[in-house]
């Protein structure tokens, strides 16, 4: 009795058992391990969807200093509270918000001051912080409002907050912090805010009410850091290479601008200070918020009209001047200038003066708080 016999696909025997491989099998399977080999899988894989991982660089001794250096500093901020970086002495002035915005300027004239805190005295509170632009933005205001400019020696610090809604700029950053705060969680805090100085307020217990200590600022910090961290000149990595600053879009006027058109400027880009170039962009000063006080405190608002050459000619002989940098320094020799100078800015140059960019305060304290993974050329 025959019995009948069907062939698979690969013409053998289904019904027999499993035999050992041909050597036609054979060559069949090492072909297709080639086509795989050869980059014609004959399927797809998750890892053949992943791209390639590039090779690590090396480890620099730069490298391990930088991150050496910013390690020590974010140490020593977790070890210190906010009141450590007050001085043995100083003063505080505060203001009422039923002030007018003329007595508030006259204050800081008299006192040599460029902000100050705002309490609120029918509530007992912390009002926010009056700083330089608000009275930026009060000048915009009126020149947008020139109707309304014969009212302005009765507008109150507490109407500053209907000026910045008809402006549609930000409102002051009200962020304030415990005198016990640890100074690191502080700064980070401020970081998110973008608030340029954290007001110390502390509650009473007694009395169940806030009081304000004290306002302490960006180049403070950083000269607290700069005076008790040795590390710091570990921070040797460019600031070409960390890419640290602002380099692109960075508004400067000339001598013969307005003041009235670069304060416009200031308040719509948010900026305190704007560097003043040749039409070949060589630095020849930078006008600051606070040169605007110097033309208010007379009382004669047609100044703003002035050219910035003329303005600028009207600074006290006690001006420190400009601080200038290059991409080629690092941030060791930065906390060194801090270290001995009252900076509140930096234009970065080259070698022909020519401006590059712009190095705040805000840009370091961001770095040596949250950088440092920066991979340098």
């Amino acid at each position: 009795m025959s019995t009948e016999h069907s062939a698979g696909a690969d013409g053998q025997d289904s019904t027999s058992q499993s035999t050992p491989p041909s050597t036609t099998d054979q060559q069949h399977v090492i072909a297709q391990r080639e086509n795989e080999t050869a980059g014609e899988p004959s399927f797809v894989r998750p890892s053949d969807l992943l791209r390639p991982r590039a090779p690590s660089k090396p480890d620099r001794p730069i490298d391990k200093d930088e991150r050496a250096g910013l390690k020590a500093i974010r140490d020593f901020l977790r070890l210190r509270n906010c009141y450590e970086v007050l001085p043995l002495s100083f003063r505080l002035i505060e203001l009422d918000v039923g002030l007018t915005v003329k007595e508030s300027l006259n204050i800081l004239v008299q006192c040599g001051i460029v902000s100050a805190p705002l309490w609120d005295s029918s509530t007992s509170t912390y009002a926010g912080l009056l700083t330089v632009n608000d009275y930026l933005n009060v000048v915009r205001y009126y020149n947008l409002h020139a109707d309304k400019l014969k009212d302005v020696d009765n507008l109150l610090l507490s109407d500053l907050k209907e000026v910045e809604h008809v402006l549609a700029v930000k409102s002051p950053e009200t962020i304030s912090t415990s005198p016990e705060a640890i100074l690191y969680d502080a700064l980070r805090k401020q970081l998110v805010s973008r608030a340029r100085r954290i007001p110390l307020v502390s509650y009473d217990s007694e009395s169940q009410r806030t009081m304000v200590v004290s306002v302490i600022t960006q180049y403070r910090i950083l000269k607290f850091i700069a005076m008790n961290v040795n590390e710091t000149d570990k921070l040797r990595k460019s600031l070409g290479m960390i890419k640290l600053g602002t380099y692109e879009r960075v508004f400067r006027c000339s001598m013969e601008a307005t003041v009235l058109d670069v304060i416009d400027e200031m308040v719509t880009r948010n900026i305190s200070s704007v560097p003043v170039c040749t039409t070949d962009d060589v630095l020849l000063n930078v006008f600051e918020a606070v040169d605007v006080i110097e033309l208010l405190k007379s009382g004669d608002y047609s100044n703003l009209n002035w050219s910035v050459g003329r303005a600028l000619a009207q600074r006290r002989a006690d001006h420190p001047g400009v601080y200038t940098c290059s991409l080629d320094d690092g941030l060791d020799t930065i906390f060194d200038t801090i270290r001995k100078s009252r900076v509140h800015r930096l234009t970065i140059v080259d070698e022909n003066n020519v401006l590059k960019g712009v190095l705040s305060l805000s840009d370091i304290l961001h770095y040596i708080l949250v950088g440092g993974e920066e991979s340098g050329p």
